[in-house]
């Protein structure tokens, strides 16, 4: 009853919240295929790790039992689900958190909705040279993402650790390497698209690397990093997103019950013993 496809950017051209509006506006697809039985079928666009594992489980433990089948895309580029979601392509994505729905949104013109959060991929510092952070030499390299609803979370953890001070007028979700005021080792930035921190981890002193990449590159935080994001009153949690006005589909809302199940918490909390993953609900 699933099928499973990936897609990379080489080959592919509770409240709510609803977003944006214009010519990146929604598709007028219907949402989900029902078969002769009953069982809606839904097309989910997701990152692979954790996302995809997390759909994974509920399509073979949760969805049959309340009339589901999942269809899962997994995608290694965050530009793409929310373009195929408004293409008609999926029913639904999988992959991101509010600062980046709300960035896409504004600046694509997409007309999408979200649900709640269903977990959060703490941030970590990592570093293949030093075993602490205070360890750092003057003048360090630091590898940061250089996405921008994700690069102010970055500086933020390294701000916590008193590496750096940011601009106390700027918005820390939006804050940019151009906001920091403070730098006393003098760290150099090295930005670079989020996907490739982990493989270039040798190639710089220390890099903030994204949960979801990191956990793909079989990286830890509480084990591995030397700064690791608390989960505590996380904004960044990570949700299903739809076209607007399919946020009250009736195989949607089941879906998301599921994602919000207690067999999804415990799933999470012991796959991801080491907290690499947190529950958000």
């Amino acid at each position: 009853m699933r099928r499973l496809i990936t897609l990379s950017a080489a080959t592919a051209a509770s409240a709510l919240f609803l977003a944006g509006c214009g010519a990146g506006g929604g598709s007028d697809a219907e949402v989900g295929q029902e078969s002769e039985e009953g069982v809606t079928t839904l097309t989910v666009g997701v990152s692979p790790v954790p996302h995809g594992t997390i759909l994974e489980f509920v399509n073979e433990n949760l969805a049959e039992e309340a009339g589901l089948s999942l269809e899962i895309v997994s995608y290694d580029d965050y530009a793409l689900p929310n373009r195929a979601l408004v293409d008609g392509e999926l029913d639904a994505n999988y992959f991101q958190h509010l600062p980046y729905f709300e960035s896409e949104s504004e600046s694509q013109g997409y007309e999408l909705a979200h649900f709640d959060g269903v977990h959060i991929e703490p941030f970590a510092l990592y570093s293949n040279e030093y075993d602490d952070v205070a360890d750092l030499p003057g003048g360090a390299q630091i590898g940061i993402n250089n996405d921008p609803s994700n690069q102010g979370r970055a500086l933020d953890l390294l701000a916590e650790a008193g590496l750096i001070t940011l601009d106390d007028s700027v918005d820390v979700v939006s804050a940019t390497v151009g906001d920091v005021v403070d730098n006393p080792k003098n760290l150099e930035f090295i930005e670079a698209d989020a996907a490739s921190l982990a493989r270039t981890l040798d190639d710089v002193d220390a890099s903030v690397i994204n949960g979801n990449y990191a956990i793909e590159a079989g990286l830890s935080p509480t084990e591995d990093g030397l700064l690791v994001e608390s989960g505590e009153d996380n904004p960044y949690a990570n949700f299903l997103a739809v076209r607007a006005g399919d946020e009250t589909n009736e195989a949607i809302v089941t879906l998301d019950e599921l994602l919000h199940s207690e067999e999804v918490r415990q799933f999470i909390e012991e796959t991801w013993a080491d907290g690499a993953v947190i529950p958000a609900f």
